[in-house]
């Protein structure tokens, strides 16, 4: 068997989720650790939180792959004694890598969004409008459903603790748009090409005003639900990529949404 470094696990994750392809504001790539380290075992998960890092350190893992980055904005102090201090000394102290895969895996094809999409049962899924990659999708339901109908439909195979619904009125639903994570900025976007529907997390109150004025349907599914499906995804994808080296790859399948219905 091959021996694994982190570069070469970077470059894998590269061919799915290009760089070029993440947002401006964006900072995926590698947040910690040495391009040339070996790497026999991998942790993939959404977060780097205190616990992943916890499973990393006890499965003797060399790097985190995560989805969001540990590391946003530049950081002016390391000090162990504030939280993000203490995941860097940690990490650090046990020479487990980081690295991200943000914005970019949620534009790529077989990303984020195209694995949501899959997951709510949609066909026919494109990108906006002529755009090589975009943020969202764009796709159709089987089954034309009432609005209630296709928030449970979303709760249930999002496994979602529960859904928000923005109902716009007594329309059916056919075609719909998604984008995981925090996506109601493009909610307009998706309804200038069509969607009488749109699937994301995070939306606030004036957006779902300006979705009931034109007329969209939105479900609010959470931030966490709409992206961990990636995790089993990029997890199966490194296993098939790296299937010639001498790694093993594990994923986070205990983290839970941090928000409870109550």
């Amino acid at each position: 068997m091959r021996r694994c470094t982190v570069q070469i696990v970077a470059d894998v994750v590269n061919r799915l989720a290009p760089r070029r392809l993440a947002e401006e504001w964006d900072n995926p790539g590698l947040l910690v650790g040495d391009w040339s380290a070996t790497v026999k075992r991998i942790f993939v998960c959404l977060d780097a939180l205190d616990e992943n890092i916890s499973r990393a350190i006890e499965l003797d893992a060399q790097l985190i792959v995560a989805h969001h980055p540990l590391i946003f904005h530049a950081i002016k102090n390391v000090r162990f004694d504030l939280p993000h201090g203490r995941k860097l000394e940690r990490l650090i102290k046990n020479d487990v890598a980081v690295f991200a895969a943000h914005t970019n895996l949620d534009s790529a094809a077989g990303g984020v969004n195209d694995v949501l999409a899959q997951r709510i049962g949609l066909v026919d899924v494109k990108m906006f409008g002529d755009e090589e990659f975009s943020l969202g999708r764009l796709g159709m339901l089987e089954t034309p459903m009432t609005a209630v109908e296709f928030a449970r439909h979303v709760k249930s195979v999002l496994n979602a603790d529960s859904v928000r619904l923005v109902d716009a009125g007594d329309f059916l639903i056919s075609k719909v748009g998604v984008c995981g994570g925090a996506g109601a900025d493009i909610i307009q976007k998706a309804k200038f090409f069509g969607a009488q529907a749109f699937v994301t997390g995070d939306v606030k109150y004036h957006e779902a005003q300006a979705a009931v004025e034109n007329k969209i349907h939105v479900v609010d599914a959470g931030h966490f639900a709409t992206e961990f499906p990636i995790v089993h995804v990029l997890a199966e994808y490194l296993k098939d990529e790296l299937k010639d080296f001498d790694v093993e790859i594990f994923e986070d399948t205990a983290s839970k949404d941090f928000f409870a219905t109550i």
